[in-house]
């Protein structure tokens, strides 16, 4: 009896918050646009971290604010043409296009004197500032960018780059995922740090690039770092992620099933650790 009389009020408790229905609007890029658009992927992926976050906890919505290719000054820009909603939760997560981009990092000053959209702390001041105004009470998540190999678009291998192993234009992805965490502790949000996330790593990202041997002209399955110091040419070699190369990424950027569900994992962590206390 006593035992029961204490799983009652837990009952109750659980129940009356999963009963609550939260809204969650996830603002990003590529790697969020990708929810919806496995073609995307070639169907490498089955679906992305908001669905399956929200297969864990039901009584979220998502909305999918994720815009392919878009950098934090994108979003910052057109912010009040994206039709963002009220929502009890915000993610952001950005940072690699800007990265690659060869954006201007700035400085904490940026975004504590709301400097403007020129620097990428600039631009996620803005962004926080129309959350902010959308919904004052709402939580915020910030998301820091994950590492990246080497990154070879599917559907058109011209479209490629570098990992964050090397800085671009003088700056490394590192820098911009310290700025988000900086951010968030200044603000005191949430941080999901996918950056530095030992099973997101740069040796666990893809499990091979296949590559032509420089001293046979053969193909070959390179690993991590090794590929790194082979060439790759767009017009002439064959795509070097073919499916038995896939782990956490599908390309060395955009994450696979697996990458996802890591990513999701911390998601749910990070919304639960709010709004079930």
């Amino acid at each position: 009896m006593k035992r029961l009389l204490f799983l009652l009020p837990l009952f109750l408790l659980v129940t009356s918050f999963s009963g609550k229905e939260l809204t969650w609007t996830a603002i990003g890029d590529s790697i969020t646009f990708m929810n919806e658009h496995p073609a995307e992927a070639g169907n490498r992926i089955s679906k992305g971290y908001m669905s399956m976050v929200t297969a864990k906890l039901p009584y979220i919505k998502y909305i999918n604010q994720g815009h392919n290719g878009w950098t934090a000054a994108g979003i910052a820009k057109k912010i009040e043409n994206l039709d963002l909603q009220h929502s009890d939760i915000y993610s952001v997560f950005l940072g690699t296009n800007d990265w690659w981009a060869g954006r201007p990092l700035g400085t904490m000053t940026d975004y504590e004197q709301n400097n403007g959209n020129d620097t990428f702390y600039g631009s996620y001041r803005i962004i926080i500032n129309k959350l902010r105004i959308l919904n004052p009470q709402a939580q915020i998540i910030l998301v820091t960018p994950m590492q990246r190999v080497d990154f070879v678009y599917l559907k058109d291998m011209r479209n490629n780059a570098w990992g964050s192993y090397k800085p671009k234009n003088g700056q490394l992805l590192a820098q911009f995922a310290d700025a988000v965490n900086e951010i968030g502790k200044y603000e005191k949000f949430k941080i999901v740090d996918l950056f530095h996330e030992q099973k997101l790593a740069l040796k666990h990202l893809v499990k091979h690039k296949r590559l032509k041997d420089p001293e046979t002209g053969t193909y070959k399955n390179f690993n991590y770092p090794a590929f790194t110091n082979v060439s790759f040419d767009p017009l002439k070699d064959e795509y070097p992620y073919p499916v038995d190369a896939i782990d956490i990424t599908y390309d060395g950027l955009h994450p696979s099933d697996k990458g996802y569900q890591i990513i999701s994992k911390l998601f749910v962590k990070a919304i639960k650790t709010r709004h079930t206390n």
